[in-house]
C-alpha cells in the first residue's frame, strides 16, 4: 500500500472524511505551533470547532476515557514535549461514523514510535466529532517475545 501525507488526499473527500481529515492537518499543525512560546491549552481553539465540546469523549489506546476538558490538558503536555507526523492509508465513511486508518511517527526525547492506528470518528447530527475511539498496532519491543 502507498502511503501519501493527508494534505495530499484531503481534497478528494467531503462530507464527514474531510471533517476527519481537517482534524488530522488542524493536529499536525497544532502539535508543531505547540514549541513555539505561549502555546496553551486556548490555542486548540480550532481544533473545538470540529467538536462537540459538551458531549465530546476519547477512548485512547490504554482504554482511558477522556472528555474534551481533559483531552485538552493531556494534548497540551504530549505537543509541547513531542514530534508528531502521519502517512495516509485508508479512510471509511459509513453513517455518522468515519474509520481513518494511518502510519503515525512520533518522537518524544529519545523515545521513537512507528505504529498503524485505526481512529474511530463518531458525529452528532450537527457533524460535529463527540466521541472518538484509538486503535494501535506497534512492534514488540527489542528483547519480548510472543508467549506462544
Amino acid at each position: 500500500m502507498t502511503m501519501k501525507n493527508v494534505d495530499e488526499v484531503a481534497d478528494n473527500y467531503g462530507g464527514l472524511s474531510r471533517i476527519v481529515l481537517e482534524y488530522s492537518l488542524l493536529m499536525k499543525k497544532l502539535v508543531d505551533e505547540a514549541k513555539k512560546p505561549g502555546f496553551s491549552e486556548s490555542s486548540w481553539a480550532p481544533l473545538a470547532a470540529l467538536i462537540e465540546v459538551e458531549r465530546f469523549e476519547r477512548v485512547g489506546n490504554f482504554k482511558e476515557v477522556m472528555n474534551w476538558r481533559d483531552y485538552v490538558s493531556f494534548l497540551t503536555k504530549w505537543a509541547t514535549s513531542s514530534e508528531w507526523e502521519c502517512s495516509f492509508k485508508r479512510i471509511t465513511e459509513k453513517g455518522n461514523l468515519v474509520f481513518l486508518e494511518l502510519e503515525e511517527r512520533s518522537k518524544a526525547g529519545d523515545f521513537r514510535s512507528v505504529v498503524n492506528s485505526v481512529s474511530v470518528y463518531e458525529f452528532s447530527p450537527a457533524n460535529k466529532l463527540q466521541h472518538l475511539d484509538i486503535y494501535l498496532q506497534m512492534e514488540l519491543p527489542q528483547g519480548v517475545s510472543l508467549p506462544f
